[in-house]
């Protein structure tokens, strides 16, 4: 507050804009931040913490609140809502700030926002529950699985519903307890035209805490800086911010010099330069999305690494392209998907998930599919990949493509990393699962084509 902007008040317009203008979270956060650079570092990390905590646990929030306030959250003012629930997740989640303070704030700026007659409204709910919070009652785990499980977690009760039908109890509380942690960075350490050891030795000469992420010897978890922005590692090209699931998918390819290969959902181009990389700067990346916007950031990837044999196209991944027809090596489908396995990275996306989206998402990955397969030559690979946990668009998805088109499942055990081997990696297909893995939920299916 010493800084003239009162924090409490950007985090309710932050939440406002995610929750009611349907912005993206990091995206939200990153220009608020941008345009109140002058900020103190504690308080730029009070409003990250606060909006993505409260984001986060947003069913769990609303539930407290309901306890204690005769309208329910649903019909409140946007804006008394927003104020509530990052006052509430003050209240539960940060015991530095005194429960005091973040009712007489929460008050406050009820009363700036013009509405003043709900002061005491505010003020009730919220000193309640700081009384009565931990005494609180929630449903059980044997009586309400599928409420307790959403409650517990603040994830959708459609999800859940879903999710156990496919998964069973267990796996479906890991993933859900994984969801809520927080995660390092991931980065790709370049190969070509660097080693591993002295990327990171680099960024450690820079105060940076880099360790291995697990699965691949070159990723690692970085920490203990500012800005990504600021890394030399980053700036010169040396590092990609890339889970390592995404990663698999180049390992899979496992591309050979001179190589043809297209990429035809790009955006932001982290595969097709690791593919780029692999074959060392021979052969060519074609890494093509939807929209001008879409290769711009492919295209700012390619310049700040460099990367001689990755180029960057517009063109709609579900319109033929009659000159790419049976030409690739292989082709990359890391198709549009619900996104349900970055849940942990993006929660807004679980408050907007609906079966419909779901089947219509479907119906666009199979579009994607049927041009994608057109542009295999013979003998060739194609890889399809989501960032998804939802069996219709894997499992149900890989089933599909393989009764329609002249292509067959292809072991991916030789690419595998020892850990991740099993059942379906032998057969040509892996679904990671957060919690139960340690990256992010992808899926990813390798096809050979027959003839």
């Amino acid at each position: 507050m010493m800084s003239g902007v009162n924090t409490r008040e950007l985090i309710m317009e932050i939440l406002l804009q995610i929750n009611e203008d349907g912005e993206h979270s990091h995206i939200a956060i990153r220009n608020a931040l941008a345009k109140y650079q002058f900020l103190p570092k504690q308080d730029r990390a009070f409003v990250t913490r606060v909006c993505e905590g409260t984001l986060e646990y947003r069913i769990l929030l609303d539930y407290i609140i309901n306890a204690y306030s005769k309208v329910t959250v649903d019909k409140m003012k946007p804006v008394i809502r927003e104020i509530l629930r990052s006052a509430v997740y003050q209240l539960k989640f940060m015991d530095s700030v005194p429960d005091s303070a973040v009712c007489n704030e929460a008050v406050k700026l009820a009363q700036k926002k013009g509405f003043y007659n709900l002061k005491a409204f505010v003020n009730g709910v919220l000193r309640t529950a700081a009384r009565e919070m931990e005494q609180l009652e929630y449903p059980e785990k044997e009586l309400e699985p599928v409420r307790y499980l959403s409650v517990r977690y603040s994830m959708p009760e459609f999800l859940v519903s879903k999710w156990l039908a496919d998964y069973g109890f267990e796996k479906v509380e890991c993933i859900l307890k994984d969801f809520l942690i927080e995660k390092p960075i991931t980065v790709r350490c370049r190969t070509y035209p660097f080693t591993p050891a002295i990327v990171r030795s680099g960024m450690e000469q820079q105060g940076v805490k880099v360790e291995d992420a697990p699965y691949l010897p070159y990723a690692c978890n970085i920490s203990g800086f500012d800005h990504i922005l600021l890394l030399d590692a980053f700036v010169k090209g040396k590092i990609q911010v890339q889970d390592v699931s995404s990663m698999l998918v180049a390992e899979v390819a496992n591309p050979q010099k001179g190589d043809y290969i297209i990429d035809v959902c790009a955006a932001p181009g982290g595969k097709s330069l690791h593919l780029g990389d692999k074959m060392e700067g021979f052969g060519t990346v074609e890494a093509r999305d939807i929209s001008s916007y879409k290769a711009g950031l492919i295209e700012e990837n390619i310049q700040r690494l460099n990367s001689i044999n990755v180029q960057a196209k517009v063109m709609d991944a579900t319109v033929f392209d009659v000159e790419s027809e049976c030409k690739a090596d292989i082709v990359i489908a890391d198709v549009p998907c619900s996104g349900y396995g970055v849940i942990g990275k993006k929660p807004e996306i679980k408050y907007r998930a609906t079966s419909q989206k779901e089947e219509e998402l479907v119906l666009l990955q199979r579009s994607i599919l049927t041009r994608a397969a057109e542009y295999v030559k013979s003998k060739g690979l194609l890889i399809y990949s989501t960032c998804t946990i939802s069996k219709e668009e894997n499992e149900e998805n890989m089933m599909w493509f393989m009764n329609n088109f002249p292509f067959k499942l292809e072991s991916m055990d030789e690419q595998m990393p020892e850990e991740l081997k099993g059942e379906t990696t032998a057969l040509g297909y892996l679904q990671l699962l957060p919690g139960i893995h340690k990256t992010d939920g992808f899926f990813i299916a390798k096809f050979r084509r027959k003839t």
